[in-house]
């Protein structure tokens, strides 16, 4: 998910599978899911996702 346009300037993996990436004041432009499919439940689809 990308929150802001500025440029990636660094990644930090915080939990195995779990990315968030940073521009260059500190502030998180984005996260990522490796793997997301992987933990969804049976027959979810991740293009069809809304938010809570």
């Amino acid at each position: 998910m990308r929150f802001a346009d500025a440029p990636v300037v660094e990644s930090e993996e915080v939990r195995p599978g779990l990315v968030l990436d940073f521009d260059a004041a500190g502030r998180i432009v984005a996260v990522e899911i490796l793997d997301a499919s992987e933990h969804l439940s049976t027959g979810a689809d991740l293009r069809h996702l809304t938010a809570a």
